[in-house]
């Protein structure tokens, strides 16, 4: 069973909240390649949120190539198989971390201090190897 909590009154978004918490699930291997998210009644259902909030995070899985919602059937985790990633794809990931990156860096964190905290990060998705 998926832990996953949410919290109405944090800044962001259930949506993103939901989202970002099945990002992190895939990236621990928690959700593998091949397995199955519950429907969106289910999962709204299960999480006492609405049917959109959930349609809104599958959908943002979605366009990020993490999932593949199919018609009449569950969504498929796509994600998280190690592979060379594409230029786009990179990309992508460099935008997203951009901002983040810059935040830190704007409120005193070193360089260095932000490289050990991204390798940090990357020793709990991995097993604790680099």
């Amino acid at each position: 069973m998926m832990q996953i909590r949410l919290n109405p009154d944090h800044e962001l978004q259930l949506y993103k909240q939901l989202a970002n918490q099945l990002i992190e699930m895939i990236a621990t291997g928690e959700l593998k390649n091949g397995d199955t998210l519950p429907s969106v009644r289910v999962m709204a259902a299960d999480l006492g949120i609405n049917l959109n909030t959930v349609s809104k995070s599958y959908h943002e899985l979605e366009s990020k190539g993490l999932i593949e919602l199919r018609p009449k059937a569950k969504a498929l985790i796509i994600g998280g198989i190690p592979r060379e990633a594409e230029e786009g794809k990179l990309q992508q990931v460099e935008q997203a971390l951009k901002p983040v990156m810059a935040e830190a860096y704007a409120l005193g964190l070193e360089k260095e201090q932000i490289t050990s905290l991204f390798q940090r990060i990357l020793k709990q998705w991995n097993g604790g190897s680099l």
